[in-house]
């Protein structure tokens, strides 16, 4: 449940996961066309392509003016399958205009 302070807007919010790295640059571009500010947020193994596709739109795009903003990092403990807990990193980029 999100608190009060920080409202919740999934709309400025790209998840990244395992598909091709330009499918994560291409969501959070379509974002950054209607939104100020979009975060892309991930965990664990796909921290790196978080990274990638905020250096890939900054870099690529900078005649746009597109610029990163905070970067929150963090861990969260989850179970894992065999019920043990164990901490998982987490990244947070915020790219503006």
């Amino acid at each position: 449940m999100a608190s009060s302070a920080e409202p919740r807007r999934a709309g400025n919010v790209i998840l990244i996961g395992k598909k091709p790295l330009m499918t994560y640059v291409t969501a959070t571009l379509v974002q950054l066309a209607s939104e100020p500010t979009v975060i892309v947020k991930a965990r664990g193994k796909s921290i790196v392509r978080a990274v990638d596709v905020a250096q890939i739109i900054v870099k690529r795009m900078d005649n746009m003016g597109y610029k990163i903003g905070s970067v929150k990092i963090g861990s969260q403990t989850i179970q894992s399958e065999d019920g043990r807990e164990r901490n998982v990193s987490t990244i947070e980029v915020q790219i503006s205009r």
